[in-house]
């Protein structure tokens, strides 16, 4: 005998009440749904839900790859390490690799053992540069690592547990010349002399590249929501690949969601993962268009105006018309928001409000330069090209940066590598006279104006080999000495470029020339304004303007701009980790509710276990 399916008792179950009540139905979970009155309805509106609500973000915080390393070329200032953990390491490597009678080698003074360290930064790709960071270990008899050469060096990330130096896999590799600060004095000033830095020295080697992605909350865990935040966010970006075109996300399990960067985000991790989690996960077209006409009002606000444009800029396309009216507001704090939001969206009107916001809001100018770069507009190039002759260094070197990273094969900002030590760029532009050198990221050095001249007399030294000195007001002698080889002298004329081109012809290194200009400027024999690492900062203060009773006066509030946003990786400066054991602020774990956080407390990765061990800061 056939009996009906049970379902089919409680099919006409709504039906029947709202016949006996007049008022009520029934959800497909059961739940009453009251009639309500258009403001009972207003007020309990269904709430749309975003990727953040069901996930938080994974691959966001740097991480550190440490070992022993070992340093060539000193003059002298080296020293025989004595026995340690770090000497028994170090020869372990050097047998590793074939090198006969290593003890000899380590006696000489023309070396020393080094402590490397370098942060892998989130998104780094296989075959990216990052600085690292090279120091003596403490009681150590070196003196200076000026001049030195660090040879290849494997880094690992390494924890202790249990007293047992754990080793992981291979994920880079370091070399090159270490830049020791060229003013530090080692009789004086040994701290300093002897330690340095290896720029871009460091190179991701790993198969697997660092995966960003997004894992589900506990009660949030299941294939189907890991389904839908992937359908949901390939429908708001997508990359291509080899000409097909595909999504940026992949559901690998019920826990977590791999992403790609999106190509407009790549110099802004932090924004993409938020723009990313501001996508809702359903949403119907009223419902879109009821949730932007809220936004709408909440962008108006300056204080509510910043995540307003954020939920805009996920929205895609729709977004646009309200913050192309974000535009026309009054208050800076909202332009600046929506031409932002614009920007990552490649408006074309974004870019006038970005220009004068870099030229005019020092404490926006670091996101604005970043989003103009973001764009594929003649308008934001010309808006980035007019800041090179502006008189705010950090605004033209910014505004080079930028350009240099929108297009390197630019024939305004190409410039070439000089005999594989260092990028180097002269800029035919107006303004002061200027040259920048960078002390991270990689090495760097730009003229901002042609024809820069020493002034005589000059008498410094690039390097502990090369000399640089002037025989007459118009003509300089660049000398090399080295042991075993013949002197080699250069005369040539005072030009900035000319003098710089030699040096490296004599085989001077990156940190040779930034010691020639940086020991010329002490010594007034350089007129150019002389600037290392003026790039914007994140984290400044603005006035916010606040309206009064009767919005006819308004007064001023001193309060940070864009708080919790840090500076994008495009003007991301070095993570000091010499101050410390465990580093500065920026090299931690940032203290939010992420994935990234548990998964470091659990693995202890994020601990210097050189400072734990090897009295990685006892000489401070």
């Amino acid at each position: 005998m056939c009996r009906p399916h049970k379902s089919l008792s409680f099919s006409f179950l709504p039906l029947i009440l709202s016949l006996v009540c007049g008022c009520s139905w029934l959800d497909l979970e059961g739940k009453i749904i009251r009639s309500q009155s258009p403001d009972e309805s207003q007020a309990d509106k269904h709430e749309t839900k975003l990727v953040g609500d069901f996930a938080v973000p994974f691959g966001t915080y740097p991480v550190q790859v440490e070992a022993v390393g070992f340093v060539t070329g000193l003059n002298g200032t080296g020293s025989d390490p004595a026995p340690s953990p770090q000497r028994a390491a170090l020869l372990d490597e050097m047998q590793t690799r074939g090198v006969t009678q290593p003890n000899t080698i380590l006696a000489s003074g023309n070396t020393s053992l080094v402590l490397v360290r370098g942060v892998l930064r989130p998104g780094i790709q296989k075959g990216d540069h990052f600085d690292v960071e090279v120091r003596v270990p403490g009681q150590s008899e070196t003196t200076s690592l000026r001049g030195g050469y660090l040879l290849e060096t494997r880094l690992t990330e390494m924890a202790v547990l249990g007293n047992q130096i754990h080793e992981g896999n291979l994920l880079a590799k370091a070399e090159g010349p270490v830049m020791v600060d060229p003013l530090a004095n080692p009789k004086t000033d040994r701290v300093q002399s002897c330690r340095g830095r290896v720029l871009g020295g460091g190179v991701l080697v790993a198969k697997k590249s660092r995966s960003l992605g997004l894992v589900l909350e506990p009660e949030h865990q299941s294939v189907m929501n890991s389904s839908r935040i992937e359908n949901a966010v390939n429908k708001r970006f997508h990359s291509f690949q080899n000409g097909i075109k595909i999504g940026v996300a992949k559901a690998k399990t019920e826990q977590y969601v791999e992403l790609t960067v999106h190509p407009r985000y790549k110099d802004n991790i932090d924004r993409y993962m938020k723009v990313v989690r501001a996508v809702a996960i359903s949403e119907s077209a009223s419902e879109r268009m009821q949730r932007i006409a809220a936004l709408e009002q909440k962008l108006r606000e300056p204080m509510t105006s910043a995540d307003a444009a954020l939920q805009l800029e996920a929205i895609g396309i729709d977004g646009v018309p309200v913050l192309l009216k974000g535009l026309e507001s009054k208050d800076p704090e909202v332009r600046f928001y929506s031409s932002e939001a614009l920007a990552y969206l490649d408006r074309h009107e974004a870019s006038a409000s970005l220009g004068e916001v870099a030229r005019e809001q020092p404490a926006f100018r670091v996101f604005a330069l970043t989003a103009l770069s973001s764009m594929q507009d003649f308008g934001a190039y010309e808006q980035l090209r007019d800041m090179l002759s502006s008189s705010s260094s950090e605004t033209r070197y910014g505004a080079f940066r930028a350009l240099w990273t929108m297009n390197k094969k630019d024939a305004l900002v190409a410039g070439e590598n000089l005999n594989g030590q260092f990028n180097y760029h002269v800029l035919d532009v107006s303004g002061p006279q200027m040259i920048h050198v960078t002390h991270n990221r990689l090495p760097e050095i730009v003229l901002f104006g042609k024809d820069q001249n020493f002034l005589t007399p000059i008498s410094v030294s690039a390097g502990n080999q090369i000399m640089v000195n002037s025989t007459n007001p118009k003509e300089i002698t660049v000398s090399k000495f080295a042991v075993k080889q013949a002197d080699q002298k250069r005369v040539v004329s005072p030009k900035l470029d000319e003098v710089i081109r030699t040096v490296v012809e004599l085989g001077g290194t990156y940190p040779d020339v930034v010691q020639m200009l940086q020991e010329a400027k002490a010594s007034g024999a350089l007129g150019s304004r002389f600037e290392i690492d003026a790039v914007p900062e994140a984290g400044r203060t603005y006035e916010r303007l606040i309206a009064e009773d009767g919005d006819t006066e308004q007064s001023k509030s001193s309060v940070k701009a864009a708080p919790g946003k840090p500076a994008p990786d495009l003007f991301y400066k070095k993570v000091d980790i010499s101050t410390s054991d465990d580093g500065d602020d920026d090299a931690k774990t940032s203290k939010n509710d992420t994935a990234d956080e548990k998964s470091t407390e659990k693995s202890g990765s994020n601990h210097g276990f050189f400072g734990k061990m090897f009295g990685f800061a006892s000489k401070e």
